[in-house]
């Protein structure tokens, strides 16, 4: 990262490879920060490798996988702002509890405990690994339709099955069980310091049509943080689904991130 600019750290969620922020690292790049991706335990530094060699995702927690992401940022030096999407917008609001990041953007973020209606169809995606118990400890990959329905149902069948070749890999099953008990585990990793006044701001999206992270879970996710002075922002994007960081509409979500940082004075 080059010295004198303010550090951005992406992280992906289930499914994505870390490569898939590239097109928005280059665009904050372009505009003065100094971004880089990082990718979750065991992912290969490719989508084919990570393909070729899924058992090393597997059984990977979201407590080990919120370390590993503080370990790799504490090498950077500084607090950078994080952005996160699904899953990743989970461990960014962890990040950002933690005193780890400075500001943290959560893009239709995987829910936190505390969330506690989920509409059927985050059931329905998320039974691709909580059917089966065993996939607590597997890696678990979706086919081009589950991709569909979970990713691409706002868009045209053709750009979803494009974005499953290009991006789609295994992914752990283990941190669907952690979210899926966190409203009954004491010390759950999906807990968030809902209250804190002195954390930096954070960002929430809401995608009107993802069937993976609906909108109501997004608007619960913000209503945690009412008790807390800290800025607490919810954007949303009524006719995005849960591709919006991918799909050929990403460079809106990216400029409205970019403008909302812009606001917070975060450049």
């Amino acid at each position: 990262m080059e010295a004198g600019r303010t550090q951005v750290v992406f992280v992906h969620g289930l499914w994505l490879h870390a490569d898939s922020w590239s097109p928005w690292v280059d665009a904050f790049n372009e505009v003065g920060y100094s971004g880089r991706a990082i990718g979750w335990p065991g992912d290969g530094d490719t989508v084919a490798a990570t393909r070729a060699a899924s058992d090393r995702v597997a059984n990977h927690g979201l407590a080990e996988i919120v370390a590993h992401h503080a370990a790799e940022i504490a090498k950077l030096g500084g607090r950078p702002i994080v952005i996160g999407h699904s899953f990743g917008g989970l461990i960014a609001q962890r990040l950002l509890s933690d005193g780890v990041a400075s500001a943290a953007v959560a893009i239709d973020p995987a829910p936190a405990k505390g969330v506690l209606l989920l509409p059927p169809s985050a059931f329905r995606v998320a039974a691709v690994a909580l059917r089966n118990p065993a996939n607590r400890k597997r890696a678990v990959f979706l086919t081009k339709e589950q991709f569909r329905y979970g990713f691409g149902n706002a868009l045209s069948r053709s750009e979803s099955d494009e974005l499953w070749e290009r991006w789609a890999i295994p992914s752990p099953g283990k941190p669907l069980f952690d979210a899926a008990f966190a409203n009954f585990a004491p010390h759950s990793p999906a807990a968030v310091d809902r209250k804190s006044d002195t954390r930096g701001p954070l960002l929430i999206t809401a995608g009107g049509k993802d069937h993976t992270v609906p909108a109501a879970v997004s608007r619960q996710t913000q209503k945690l943080y009412r008790r807390s002075s800290a800025v607490t922002d919810l954007r949303a994007f009524p006719n995005r689904g849960h591709s919006l960081t991918i799909d050929s509409g990403w460079r809106e979500v990216a400029d409205a991130v970019l403008a909302w940082l812009g606001e917070q004075r975060l450049h």
